[in-house]
C-alpha cells in the first residue's frame, strides 16, 4: 500500500463516520473493481435502476456489469421523443435504486452536487427507494465553503469543455460565476442530512475519478 492509498484510506474512515451521523451509509473500496462488487452485493437482482449523467460511473465499468447481470435498466439515453423523455423522468422517480456521483464530499459527510436542470439532484432528494453515491477520494474537500469550491473550479470548467458549452470556463479554466444563457451551474445542492435512514448510501472509491 503506497502512502498516498494508506492516506485516501485514513481520510475515508473519518468521512465515513460522518456520514453515519448524518443517517447516510458509507462504505470505503480501494479501487474501482471492489466499488462494483460492492454495489452489485448491495444491488436486489432484479431491481429497477436509473441513473444520472456522471464520468464517473463510466470509469468504473459498473454500468458493463449492471448490463450484464439481471436488471431493469432505465436508461435515458433511450429516450427518443418528448413523450418519451417525460415518461423516463417519471419512472425514475419511482426506480429501486439511482446512481450518480457527487462534485464534493467533505470531511464532515456533506454531499455537493451542481447541475443544469437537476436531472441527478431531483432523485437524490426525493423518489427512488435508494441512492448510490460513487466518488473517488480525489472529490474529498476540507469544508462546506472548500467543497462549493471544488465544484465551482475543479468540477464544472471540465465538464463544460466536453459539453462544448461555450460558457466563460471553457476560456478561463475557472468558475467566473457567469449568468449565460447555457450555463450548467443552476442547481447547488448541499446534502447534510439524509431523511429516510438506509437510502443514501455513498461509495468512497480509492482512486482519482470523474471531475
Amino acid at each position: 500500500m503506497t502512502p498516498k492509498q494508506r492516506y485516501y484510506e485514513l481520510a475515508a474512515s473519518g468521512i465515513i463516520k460522518n456520514l453515519a451521523k448524518r443517517q447516510m451509509e458509507g462504505y470505503y473500496c480501494k479501487d474501482r473493481e471492489t466499488a462494483v462488487k460492492k454495489a452489485l452485493e448491495l444491488l436486489p437482482r432484479g431491481a429497477s435502476v436509473g441513473w444520472g449523467g456522471s464520468q464517473t460511473l463510466g470509469q468504473l465499468g459498473l454500468m458493463e456489469a449492471l448490463q450484464e447481470g439481471g436488471y431493469q435498466l432505465l436508461d435515458r439515453g433511450t429516450a427518443k421523443t418528448r413523450e418519451e423523455r417525460q415518461a423516463m423522468k417519471a419512472r425514475l422517480f419511482t426506480c429501486d435504486v439511482f446512481l450518480m456521483s457527487a462534485n464534493a464530499i467533505t470531511l464532515d459527510g456533506q454531499l455537493i452536487n451542481i447541475d443544469a436542470y437537476g436531472s441527478r439532484v431531483a432523485y437524490l432528494c426525493h423518489g427512488p427507494e435508494q441512492v448510490f453515491v460513487f466518488a473517488g477520494m480525489n472529490k474529498m474537500a476540507a469544508d462546506l465553503d472548500a467543497g462549493i469550491k471544488r465544484a465551482r473550479n475543479l468540477a464544472a470548467p471540465p465538464n463544460n469543455v466536453r459539453l462544448e458549452t461555450g460558457n466563460p470556463c471553457t476560456h478561463t479554466g475557472f468558475c467566473n460565476d457567469c449568468l449565460s444563457s447555457g450555463t450548467i451551474c443552476c442547481q447547488f445542492v448541499v446534502t447534510r442530512y439524509n431523511a429516510t435512514p438506509g437510502r443514501i448510501k455513498v461509495f468512497l472509491v480509492g482512486e482519482e475519478l470523474g471531475y
